[in-house]
């Protein structure tokens, strides 16, 4: 595993750690099952406080790219599986919040279609 901090970089400390671990996950370089090293190790190797590696985490963890094991340490999770989970229930919870609200699904998927380009930079 390669991070590197820019300490010019506009992005906070955390987050480039965050997005480092996140695209090397995604992309095949951590694989599944790899186990991070853990807060202090990586803090200390990048020159970062241990609070700053911890915040880190908790957001990898809470975007389930990584999962913590108590004491036997941090892995990659499994590809998408926390995250898919969490996004089919923001799924049904819209779906279940537009048929609340009176909307017809037409309706429904055109907001999720604009908001989904908003949401990557299409127009």
């Amino acid at each position: 595993m390669t991070l590197k901090i820019h300490i010019d970089d506009s992005a906070a400390p955390y987050e480039q750690v965050r997005a480092q671990i996140s695209e090397q996950a995604r992309a095949g370089a951590l694989p599944v099952g790899y186990r991070l090293p853990t807060v202090r190790g990586l803090a200390q190797s990048l020159g970062l406080a241990a609070n700053t590696v911890a915040k880190a985490y908790r957001a990898l963890e809470s975007d389930g790219v990584i999962e913590t094991r108590g004491r036997n340490g941090t892995y990659v999770a499994a590809a998408g599986s926390a995250a898919e989970r969490e996004l089919a229930s923001a799924a049904q919870a819209y779906a279940e919040r537009a048929r609340r609200l009176g909307l017809a699904e037409q309706d429904a998927l055109a907001a999720v279609r604009d908001a989904l380009r908003a949401g990557y930079g299409r127009d």
